[in-house]
């Protein structure tokens, strides 16, 4: 069986841009492949965080996981932080990797442009995740269209490696689902629905009340031609609540289009906003009966056990082949 691997950083509160676009195509893969989720916490720290909050948000992430469908079972599930072994293969890909190719990556160069205090850790992060991806020989890593560039990243660095110390790691491929890939703002649709923006006005928050996912969603950037279709470049509210309604329905957005053939912008707001209050209430009702469990323990506790003994093995391999140790 294939091996997947995936994780969403706890720097923000999980979205419904997380959920579509990354946890419910997780628990659609899990019964097709051998699959590691993890929770990235090294990452969210490329940015300030608040001790206190990161620790709880933490252990909410992968409760949401959970609710969210994702079986103990069937996945592999830990926290990056508590295995050492991805930053200390970290510092052996930097060693590998070129400027040039660093300072290209597309996130690093956005939020450079903004903020002129970005840290190192920003520059060298999707160094760690080629690490991430390495360290367990994983064949696939499903992405969004903006993570794409570093799992190339990740595919040019175990080629380098392999080539210069003969064969080591699997070249991974990047998996991008066909839907929902990119859930948009809801209050600006030419930008990403993101876990770490201040605003959440235009956000669904996996946590949000129904009242107020209601009020997010009929409030709604759109246009005022009143005509339903999807056009991402001239209609980007309306091809956002398309793809929106999609992802949940589980349907094409052909098959959306023609649902709403006839109707207007009010009725398409009400009905993106019925299914996501419906799929969001059943999440919310598992994730506090999990938190009021010992399961997230007992899950974190069973995936370091696994993972830290895979991840020995492969570094102390590399070790050996670039020369390190005794």
């Amino acid at each position: 069986m294939k091996r997947l691997l995936t994780g969403l950083k706890p720097s923000g509160e999980l979205t419904l841009g997380s959920f579509i676009g990354g946890i419910k195509q997780s628990v659609e893969y899990q019964n097709n492949y051998e699959s590691f989720i993890f929770v990235p916490d090294l990452h969210s720290i490329t940015v300030p965080q608040d001790p206190t909050i990161l620790k709880e948000r933490i252990r909410k992430n992968v409760a949401l996981y959970l609710a969210c469908g994702i079986d103990p079972e069937k996945n592999i599930i830990y926290l990056q932080s508590e295995n050492l072994y991805h930053a200390n293969l970290s510092w052996i890909f930097e060693c590998l990797t070129y400027m040039g190719e660093a300072s290209r990556m597309t996130q690093y160069k956005d939020k450079a442009s903004k903020n002129e205090n970005v840290s190192v850790g920003l520059f060298t992060y999707p160094i760690l995740m080629t690490a991430d991806i390495l360290l367990y020989d994983a064949d696939f890593v499903p992405v969004g269209i903006d993570q794409k560039q570093h799992v190339e990243l990740a595919r040019n660095l175990a080629e380098r490696f392999n080539k210069r110390f003969g064969e080591t790691f699997t070249i991974p491929n990047p998996l991008i689902p066909k839907i929902g890939a990119k859930i948009m703002d809801l209050q600006n649709p030419t930008k990403k629905m993101s876990k770490s923006d201040g605003d959440t006005k235009g956000t669904i928050l996996l946590l949000d009340t129904e009242e107020v996912i209601r009020k997010k969603i009929m409030s709604a950037v759109t246009d005022s031609d009143n005509e339903i279709k999807y056009d991402p470049e001239n209609k980007p509210g309306i091809s956002n609540l398309l793809t929106i309604y999609s992802a949940l329905k589980n349907i094409s957005i052909e098959e959306s289009v023609h649902h709403f053939e006839g109707t207007n912008y009010g009725n398409l707001k009400k009905e993106v906003a019925e299914v996501v209050i419906t799929v969001l209430s059943e999440i919310q009702q598992k994730y506090h009966e999990i938190m009021a469990s010992h399961l997230v323990d007992e899950v974190l506790d069973k995936g370091a056990k696994i993972v830290n003994q895979l991840a020995k093995e492969k570094y102390e391999n590399v070790l050996k082949k670039v020369g390190l140790g005794r």
